[in-house]
């Protein structure tokens, strides 16, 4: 599985129109092929923070996605942001759930 994540500080007067593409962008983008999950988040302590985090189930998929036009429209909203963003492209080998809760909060202490 793979995650790419973009996190973007987007200026007050852009705000709006930043979310009403990245909304948009996230809507569509979830029904691509191989697309695990698409999700747009907004910042609570500084308001001017704007994540995307996409879930990709392999790499053909997402390089499909990075070369699309859609992607396009995400690096104009990119060109917004007040300061150079964050993108991270990341490999996930393993996930777990509430069962590695579970097996730390259970085991033997010392």
């Amino acid at each position: 599985m793979l995650r790419s994540s973009i996190r973007m500080r987007i200026p007050p007067q852009k705000r709006s129109e930043a979310l009403l593409i990245l909304v948009s962008l996230s809507e569509q983008v979830q029904f691509e092929k191989g697309c695990i999950s698409c999700r747009l988040y907004c910042g609570v302590e500084d308001e001017d923070v704007i994540l995307l985090e996409e879930l990709w189930s392999n790499f053909e998929d997402l390089h499909r996605h990075l070369r699309s036009h859609r992607y396009r429209e995400l690096l104009l909203v990119v060109e917004m942001a007040a300061e150079p963003p964050e993108i991270r492209f990341d490999t996930i080998a393993q996930t777990s759930g509430m069962e590695t809760i579970e097996q730390a909060r259970t085991a033997p202490v010392g």
